[in-house]
């Protein structure tokens, strides 16, 4: 009498173990197409070796370990290092603080004031749009991250007013280059539509180059800084990120 052989069971172990096989052979995969980890320089709290992930790990070797300063903050600082004048001795709004920022701009500053529309995140409650500050109140406002959150043309124009003749208004956006528009749609205002559309649940829009126009038809003098090749690989910094600097005219 012949054995009886269960091929349910047989079956199970056979798609059992090509599963094991094809699940091993993706982790092996990963691991071998880990990218390598280069030395990097934190230009905020003077760290060096490798960075870690960010961006829930959609970008790599982008954070400092020790003080957690993301590529936009050693950019900032590699420019306030470049152009410390622009910041010296001068009266400072700096808008949704940042602490990396801020420490920075408080080094050079002669007076620092932050101002956030959300209560006890800065010293003064503070609506972009509709500023309750006196004209001409200060010399340089840092509005990083923030216009992609708000009807930009007003904070813009209220930027403009609050600084005195001669000031500089620092500007950092989520801007993709290679797009000529600025993609909005008003229709997109559910926050996982708007993670969808604009990167992010509480995003408004996400910017094109005529980013430079709206900054311009604020009355805006407009110029720039990027990082180039050296600096980007020292300080782990995204190629082509731009702090656009305006002006308002001293005239």
């Amino acid at each position: 009498m012949g054995v009886r052989t269960n091929w349910r069971f047989v079956s199970a172990i056979s798609n059992w173990y090509w599963r094991a096989v094809v699940t091993l052979s993706y982790i092996g995969a990963r691991f071998r197409k880990l990218p390598k980890r280069y030395s990097r320089h934190c230009n905020i709290c003077d760290y060096v070796g490798p960075f870690g992930p960010a961006g829930k790990g959609t970008r790599n070797e982008a954070k400092c370990p020790r003080c957690h300063s993301a590529e936009r903050y050693r950019l900032f600082n590699l420019w306030s290092d470049r152009e410390p004048e622009v910041m010296r001795g001068k009266d400072v709004l700096h808008f949704a603080p940042e602490s990396s920022l801020g420490k920075t701009i408080q080094s050079l500053a002669r007076s620092y004031r932050s101002g956030d529309i959300a209560p006890g995140r800065a010293d003064m409650v503070l609506d972009i749009e509709a500023l309750e500050l006196a004209d001409a109140s200060f010399d340089v406002v840092v509005c990083s991250h923030v216009l992609e959150h708000v009807d930009d043309r007003k904070a813009l124009a209220e930027l403009y007013r609050v600084l005195r003749p001669g000031g500089v208004a620092i500007i950092m956006v989520p801007i993709v280059e290679g797009w000529a528009h600025t993609y909005e749609n008003l229709e997109v205002s559910s926050p996982e539509a708007r993670t969808l559309h604009f990167g992010q649940f509480d995003h408004v829009r996400y910017y094109g180059a005529d980013l430079r126009e709206r900054i311009r038809n604020a009355g805006f003098h407009l110029r720039e800084f990027t990082a180039e090749g050296p600096d980007v690989l020292r300080h782990g910094l995204i190629r082509g990120e731009t702090i656009f600097i305006g002006t308002r005219p001293a005239g």
